[in-house]
């Protein structure tokens, strides 16, 4: 398998253990020493520091679906386009997100989302 094919298939990974709120086997896939820049929300590094923003994020949703509209992989890049979806007690927030990984040796080393932090807080309920 090439190098590309085999960070899609991390990234794909990466994502599906998200949708599926498999966050152990989530973080499994990052790197000890990963980055996960959250723009514009600022930048963690390390699995447990994913995980800590993770976990609330997945534990306050009853459902998450991050369908992935466009990606392109070249040797250890992973580029995608997805709408990220997460069902809350009010109701579904959607994000469209451009999201950047980077993965060496089987595991991300770099994740990072751009997204829209108005779009996001909009669909909140008021007060949050």
């Amino acid at each position: 398998m090439s190098e590309d094919r085999d960070a899609e298939a991390v990234v794909n990974s990466f994502l599906a253990a998200i949708i599926a709120k498999d966050l152990d086997r989530a973080i499994a896939l990052l790197a000890p020493d990963c980055e996960y820049d959250n723009v514009p929300m600022g930048v963690v590094r390390g699995p447990q520091a994913v995980a800590d923003i993770l976990g609330p994020m997945l534990a306050g949703c009853t459902e998450v679906d991050w369908p992935v509209h466009r990606q392109v992989a070249r040797d250890t890049l992973v580029f995608n386009e997805r709408t990220d979806r997460f069902l809350m007690p009010h109701g579904w927030v959607e994000l469209p997100v451009a999201g950047l990984f980077e993965v060496v040796d089987g595991k991300i080393t770099l994740w990072r989302d751009y997204f829209d932090e108005a779009t996001y807080r909009r669909q909140l309920p008021t007060g949050d």
